[in-house]
């Protein structure tokens, strides 16, 4: 998934440099939390090296990602894949809000994608509701719909706007596709503002990689949030924007981030604290034994 900040291309930077202050080669039944856990390929790359992984993100969309990559384990039932596949599109939310036939003047997806969107997660949702498939199941399709509709967006890469005419890639004929199961252990998933998750957990390796653009993670993936939590918000304006003000992270502002940064790292009960900022990763001499 193209995400902002995405530390695909610097984990093995991350795991070399981890390593070295802690001496953890592997899990060793140690606990590592990723709290900005984003997409969660730090959270699952240290879930595969057999670690206790505790996983959190104040976006929901996030929070679904995470559920399946840190808490879902072997034998996923994945039967459902040709069933929702064969669905015919419907007129839901997404068409009627993120797509230009509907009349809504926003051109995120194709009609026809957006319908088969809208298919796809209403079909989630009722199988859910009525307990014909398991949490672990529905999450696994539900990300899984986040990850594959994603590469199917009108976009320049996030959904701060869409693009007038629709790119090659958006034109293709959307299919689900399934996120592969992390081996490991089953984690912990969080949906929680950091500071107060912060005093409830504990471990040996905390993990940190905030926010810190103007333009925040809940404007940027708003459409994906939606898909989601499929709450049917009120929208407002040219992209549709939906209400986020329970989600902007004081991390973000020049006025709150000292003060946070000082009751986080204050309440972290970990032995070693990891920080990523700005495409560097700092170590904070910090022994809580």
């Amino acid at each position: 998934m193209n995400y902002i900040g995405s530390k695909y291309s610097l984990i093995d930077f991350i795991q070399s440099t981890i390593q070295d202050v802690t001496g953890y080669s592997n899990g060793n039944n140690y606990t590592f939390a990723d709290l900005f856990a984003g997409t969660g390929i730090v959270g699952s790359t240290y879930k595969s090296l057999g670690y206790n992984v505790i996983s959190n993100d104040i976006q929901y969309y996030s929070y679904v990602l995470n559920k399946h990559f840190i808490e879902n384990t072997d034998n996923i039932d994945d039967s459902l894949l040709e069933h929702l596949n064969s669905l015919e599109g419907i007129d839901g939310f997404v068409y009627n809000n993120y797509c230009e036939g509907s009349g809504s003047g926003r051109n995120y997806f194709t009609n026809e994608n957006g319908r088969k969107c809208d298919a796809i997660r209403t079909e989630l949702e009722k199988l859910y509701v009525n307990k014909e498939i398991t949490d672990s199941v529905y999450y696994y399709f539900l990300a899984s719909l986040i990850n594959s509709i994603d590469k199917y967006a009108n976009t320049a890469s996030v959904y701060g706007a869409f693009l007038k005419h629709i790119k090659k890639t958006a034109q293709k004929q959307f299919q689900l596709e399934l996120l592969p199961v992390i081996n490991g252990k089953s984690g912990t998933v969080y949906n929680q503002d950091i500071n107060s998750l912060i005093g409830n957990i504990s471990g040996d390796i905390l993990y940190l990689d905030p926010p810190y653009n103007a333009r925040q993670y809940c404007a940027n993936y708003h459409v994906l949030e939606t898909i989601a939590r499929y709450d049917n918000p009120v929208l407002k304006g040219k992209t549709g924007l939906r209400d986020n003000s329970n989600q902007k992270s004081l991390f973000c502002s020049k006025k709150t981030v000292t003060k946070v940064f000082d009751d986080l790292i204050a309440n972290a009960d970990f032995k070693y604290i990891f920080l990523s900022y700005n495409y560097s990763l700092f170590y904070f001499g910090i022994n809580m034994l």
